[in-house]
């Protein structure tokens, strides 16, 4: 292209700050594909690997071995030559691009990009995203010196070669999508995700994006199931006293005084280490490269807190948090909907749960009684009011609670009576199980705020606390009943824990090894248990529902969404 030409077309404005980073030539492409797409990697570091990005990594690793270095501009003779995994930048653009190939020869160099699939079949030879980053590419190329004809895309599935025509047309259609990502990340504007659009359901980003779940509060469409299936990742909690956890390979080594295992590290999604164990300094490195977190929990079951790396870099969503947290009414609305919330599922508890031959009088006058602080929710005008109408509600609620047990505490189980929530510490058996419950519940908040951006310690119901999870504890309200109740409800009924499980240390009571090791098992599989979004009509798991929702907690703090709609099962 001559020297006439280039100055014909656009120029990208000039930054709006000098500490804006060159774009990479590939989020050029992701922004013609979706501008909603482009920001949340390129800008907010989101990323979730599916079956396509990981083949399409493998494609490029088999592209990056090898390769001669690409030569100057004035070193290209007349024979053929290829380099590979070339990067070269253009200030005069803003843009940065990691190159697969660039052919040189006979004094031009034609940049070569490689794609998965098969070559579609299309007017253009390829799609427009792929024109774009390639034509991205040439400009690159062409502002280090070098002359560029053409570009080529490379479809290994189909093993075509398919020209990439660099016409004005293409080339402003590159500079106004440099420039408008530029702009955007500039102004701290996260792009409307798409409406109903064909390219979500096979977008790996789609469960953090929630293109469906964000549109149904203003468009009124039914959401898709296209939350990405669940990780097959689980927790791994190493509890036993002694127990030292360190790292061979890719794989994690439990160690106690009788025996060992091993576990794939691919297959653990965090650690959880409770009581007297260790863990390696390697080990340690290892999780957090991984972004695996550990959890840290007290012989008694006290949620200590995490270790992890250096954790999601999302600096809006925390900054939108943090407005929020310091405006009175928006952390009274949050609050009202927490409590309203949990009060509601602690009667659908009571609902489900009441045992046939107990007093179905209590139970009517109970259920009444949790109707009616429901609607005084609202009226509060204060966070110290609403405190003592969520106390009035948990009164009735724990007031009731023993009536959910399936064996009656006076007949044979003295164990397991229950007469009124108490801890710090526990003094019986059923709140030594709770208080375990909550703790596990706790960690699981704590861990999936922190993956999502949110600083799990600054809250707005519970009111910030050195070393207290605030905003954890905000969020878990509503589930407390649902999955942390229900637990210690089904491990009593069914048997799978015993009085004998328990030890009295003076007034203080907790669980035994097997005891403990029961209850971790009863928690894991109700967080794998599939349910219904009252909201959305899909199926999700627990964990993945808790998920969903600390995204959408972050949607509703920056103003995508209205309100945030906390899980209220039928």
């Amino acid at each position: 292209m001559s020297d006439k030409q280039q100055l014909s077309l656009p120029l990208p404005p000039s930054p709006v700050r000098d500490d804006t980073p060159l774009v990479p030539a590939r989020m050029v492409n992701e922004w013609v594909y979706c501008p909603r797409l482009a920001y949340l990697e390129w800008v907010e570091g989101e990323w979730a690997d599916s079956g396509d990005t990981a083949q399409g990594k493998r494609t490029h690793a088999r592209v990056d071995r090898g390769g001669k270095q690409l030569p100057s501009p004035d070193d290209i003779g007349d024979e053929m030559s290829k380099a590979r995994s070339i990067t070269l930048s253009s200030e005069r653009l803003g843009v940065i691009a990691k190159m697969d190939v660039v052919e040189t020869g006979e004094g031009v160099a034609i940049p070569v990009d490689f794609k998965k699939g098969k070559r579609p079949h299309v007017a253009a030879g390829a799609y427009e995203p792929e024109r774009v980053q390639v034509c991205t590419q040439a400009m690159i190329l062409e502002d280090n010196g070098y002359e560029v004809p053409q570009g080529a895309l490379w479809y290994v599935g189909s093993r075509e070669k398919v020209p990439v025509i660099l016409d004005d047309e293409l080339r402003a259609k590159t500079i106004s999508a440099i420039s408008a990502l530029r702009d955007v990340a500039t102004s701290g504007r996260r792009p409307p995700p798409l409406e109903n659009s064909p390219k979500c359901p096979r977008c790996s980003l789609a469960g953090i994006c929630l293109p469906d779940e964000t549109n149904l509060f203003s468009k009124k469409y039914t959401p898709r199931p296209l939350n990405p299936s669940d990780d097959p990742a689980l927790p791994l909690y190493v509890h036993t006293p002694g127990a030292r956890l360190r790292k061979s390979s890719e794989r994690l080594v439990v160690e106690t005084e009788e025996d060992s295992m091993e576990v794939p590290m691919i297959d653990v999604s965090q650690v959880v280490l409770l009581g007297p164990v260790s863990i390696t300094t390697p080990a340690l490195h290892a999780l957090m490269s991984n972004e695996i977190p550990v959890s840290w929990f007290s012989s008694g079951g006290w949620f200590l807190g995490h270790t992890f790396g250096t954790g999601n870099g999302n600096v809006a969503v925390r900054e939108a948090q943090y407005h929020g947290a310091f405006d009175e009414h928006k952390c009274l609305a949050l609050s009202r909907n927490f409590v309203a919330a949990k009060v509601q599922n602690s009667r659908t508890m009571l609902r489900r749960n009441w045992r046939a031959e107990r007093d179905m009088e209590t139970k009517d006058q109970a259920l009444e009684k949790l109707k009616r602080i429901v609607k005084k929710v609202p009226k509060t005008d204060n966070i110290q009011e609403l405190l003592g109408v969520e106390g009035e509600a948990a009164a009735v609620y724990f007031a009731s609670f023993e009536n959910m047990l399936a064996i009656h505490p006076r007949k044979n189980l003295p164990g397991f009576s229950f007469s009124t929530r108490n801890r710090r510490p526990p003094t019986d058996p059923v709140n030594a199980m709770l208080s375990l419950a909550y703790a596990l519940l706790t960690r699981t908040f704590t861990s999936i705020i922190s993956a999502v951006g949110l600083d799990p310690y600054m809250g707005f119901y519970h009111r910030p606390r050195h070393g207290r999870p605030a905003l954890a504890l905000d969020m878990m309200e509503p589930f407390r009943p649902i999955i942390a109740d229900s637990c210690v409800i089904q491990t009593i009924n069914n048997g799978e824990i015993k009085p004998k499980d328990f030890i009295f240390n003076g007034p203080a009571c907790s669980l035994k090894a097997n005891g403990r090791k029961a209850l971790i098992s009863a928690f894991e599989r109700r967080m794998e248990q599939e349910t219904t979004h009252p909201l959305f009509g899909y199926q999700v798991s627990m964990r993945r529902l808790i998920n969903v929702q600390a995204r959408l907690m972050a949607r509703h703090l920056q103003g995508e969404i209205p309100v945030y709609p906390n899980y209220l099962p039928r």
